[in-house]
């Protein structure tokens, strides 16, 4: 295996029965990458991670962290990766110092090496006023970062995350984003690897983004290649009346239009010329008569180009 490339899935398969959870996935991890692993519920996220992390064995293919196979070699490839996968589960009449000072012995670190990574890693995820509670008190949110903590005990240079905002309160949401920020701004030698399946999630925290759906990879890319593009820009149509597919058949007929598709109320176009070329597809849509009230940069450009991979795969 390539030791540029600490996570690779090749021609990951899992069948349940009839139906195909992941189908062929082929993914190399970039070494100090975050990566985000982007798709819809469904699209075989947690099941490629569950693989990874060894929780589930695949029906065909392999997975590898640091190039040792996570089935033939699991102690090996677990070795240095830092993992949050599913809902936690803790010891709830244990504290979190207790819970670290249990963890940190599993994995054979000293007790002065674990009292000094308890003390910077609670304070890394917000959790100091509550070192010595039970975590039986704590809320989901508290309790997901009580696991993000313990995904960083012994020095990991991997860490996966399987949607380590699910289930959390807007507040609860936005700490959590707040930390992984800043974990990944004090070790830039950490690969980590995050699924998710809210864009603006991804786009705040990730440098490089996979798309997938129904198990299969669409796109692996740096964010700001797949939100702007070399050859086109993200653009948002609005009109007083909600588009049909005749409205979306005309626009994409335009010049210049790569595509467009139905995004809510709004048309998501991908736009190829430039700023002259823009004046005059605003002349041709007002020739159009669809009602068209707004035309704006995407805010949302992940979002659209996600929702054209889905079309075209489908």
């Amino acid at each position: 295996m390539n030791p540029e490339y600490p996570i690779e899935f090749v021609d990951l398969r899992k069948e349940y029965g009839q139906f195909i959870a992941v189908d062929g996935l082929n993914l190399k991890i970039k070494r100090n990458s975050f990566t985000g692993l982007l798709g819809p519920n469904g699209a075989g996220k947690s099941t490629s991670l569950k693989i990874l992390t060894n929780l589930i064995h695949a029906t065909s293919g392999n997975a590898y962290l640091n190039g040792k196979d996570v089935t033939a070699d699991t102690k090996n490839a677990m070795s240095g990766v830092g993992t949050v996968v599913e809902t936690p589960e803790f010891y709830t009449y244990l504290t979190p110092r207790e819970t670290f000072r249990y963890i940190g012995e599993i994995y054979g670190m000293s007790r002065e090496s674990i009292s000094n990574e308890t003390e910077l890693i609670i304070d890394k995820v917000k959790m100091s006023e509550w070192t010595d509670k039970r975590i039986g008190t704590f809320s989901k949110g508290m309790r997901q970062r009580i696991a993000l903590g313990l995904s960083l005990m012994n020095d990991p240079s991997i860490i996966i995350l399987d949607e380590p905002t699910s289930g959390l309160d807007p507040r609860g949401m936005a700490e959590m984003r707040d930390i992984l920020k800043n974990i990944r701004n004090d070790n830039h030698n950490l690969t980590i690897l995050m699924s998710s399946h809210m864009m603006h999630e991804v786009t705040d925290l990730c440098d490089r983004v996979a798309l997938i759906n129904h198990g299969r990879l669409l796109l692996h890319d740096d964010i700001e290649n797949v939100i702007g593009g070399s050859d086109s820009r993200p653009l948002v149509v609005k009109t007083v009346r909600t588009p049909d597919d005749s409205v979306l058949a005309a626009i994409t007929r335009l010049d210049n239009v790569k595509s467009a598709v139905r995004s809510g109320s709004e048309i998501a176009v991908r736009f190829l010329g430039d700023r002259d070329d823009e004046v005059d597809f605003f002349r041709q849509l007002a020739h159009l008569d669809i009602g068209v009230y707004s035309v704006s940069e995407s805010e949302n450009a992940l979002e659209n180009r996600y929702l054209e991979l889905i079309k075209e795969s489908r």
